[in-house]
């Protein structure tokens, strides 16, 4: 039998999966059968981006388990996210439908901000990858466009879905890599309330105070890159190759070996016993099914203590690593 993840009540209303499979990175060729593979494990959560470039590969193989009866479209949680240069409300309509429509599933659950930053509009095309920090060269960044977040804000509440608005096409709507400041900036606003944050969270980065202040607010986290520099060492990251690799740190070892589980199943817990939503990527079978199994077992508050004391306000995922013009974690 499949397992089953538990669920988060969102501020929307829906409920949204503890445990997802993230496609960032997941080759194309392979994103179909993996996102397949994981469904049929018993995952119900996939997140995406039109960034990642693989969401029409994705749906198809969402579709496929539809089609063979493994579950059902209201089964199923879809996240995608639109890019920065897209922020302006004609633009941010034409990105998400074009999503809307590479999934090829009616809807999209939750729609997220990538980024709280606006970069000038560039015409969609085949040629989707860097997705536009910089130009084709990847010679000089693509400037900033005057776009407040509000006006982003404003046109994905008009895409959701509501009694008054029947044509929209998205369930939720929440935003990525935004910190406190920000966020209570858009709840000033906000007609409709921020389901979810999503941002950086592992071990070596535990943002408390962003975490605590998202919760008190009723917006659920996902934390990304929950195995910290293991995320980063394909895209050549100096910051991930000079650090200790989190599955072979002491602590996490040796609460590892205690509870009869993995290095991994141990971070993944460490999140969700939070209730920091989680979505690791993983190309192996085995290990897809020890990540959905990671609420299976409890950890003390002792041990939950020794993983969070590892931070060293570590992050891995920048902008400025691509560009030095795009300063937004700082």
């Amino acid at each position: 039998m499949a397992t089953k993840a538990p669920t988060l009540k969102l501020a929307s209303g829906y409920d949204m999966p503890l445990v997802g499979f993230g496609i960032w990175k997941v080759p194309r060729e392979t994103c179909a059968d993996q996102v397949y593979n994981a469904i049929k494990l018993g995952y119900r959560h996939i997140d995406g981006a039109w960034d990642y470039t693989n969401s029409a590969e994705a749906g198809e193989g969402v579709r496929r388990a539809i089609k063979e009866g493994i579950v059902k479209r209201e089964d199923m949680f879809i996240t995608s996210k639109l890019w920065n240069n897209y922020h302006a409300r004609e633009h941010a309509f034409e990105m998400a439908k074009l999503e809307n429509e590479a999934w090829g599933l009616d809807y999209l659950d939750l729609f997220l901000i990538h980024f709280p930053i606006s970069l000038e509009f560039i015409p969609f095309d085949k040629m989707r990858y860097p997705c536009f920090w910089t130009d084709k060269e990847q010679t000089k960044p693509t400037p900033l466009a005057k776009v407040p977040i509000s006006e982003t804000w404003k046109a994905l509440e008009d895409m959701v879905q509501t009694k008054d608005n029947p044509k929209g096409f998205i369930k939720s709507i929440g935003v990525s890599n935004f910190h406190t400041q920000l966020l209570y900036d858009l709840l000033s606003y906000a007609k409709i309330q921020p389901s979810v944050l999503q941002i950086e969270h592992h071990p070596y980065l535990t943002q408390p105070e962003l975490v605590k202040m998202a919760q008190e607010n009723n917006i659920a986290v996902t934390g990304y890159s929950t195995f910290g520099p293991q995320s980063f060492l394909e895209l050549d990251n100096p910051q991930a190759k000079e650090v200790k690799p989190l599955f072979v740190v002491d602590a996490v070892k040796s609460i590892a070996a205690k509870h009869g589980k993995s290095p991994s199943q141990v971070l993944l817990r460490w999140c969700t016993q939070r209730n920091v939503i989680v979505i690791p990527k993983s190309n192996s079978v085995d290990r897809l099914k020890q990540n959905l199994e990671c609420c299976t077992f409890d950890l003390s508050e002792d041990e939950l203590k020794q993983i969070s004391d590892l931070n060293m306000n570590l992050r891995f995922n920048s902008p400025s690593s691509i560009s030095s013009s795009f300063r937004i974690f700082t």
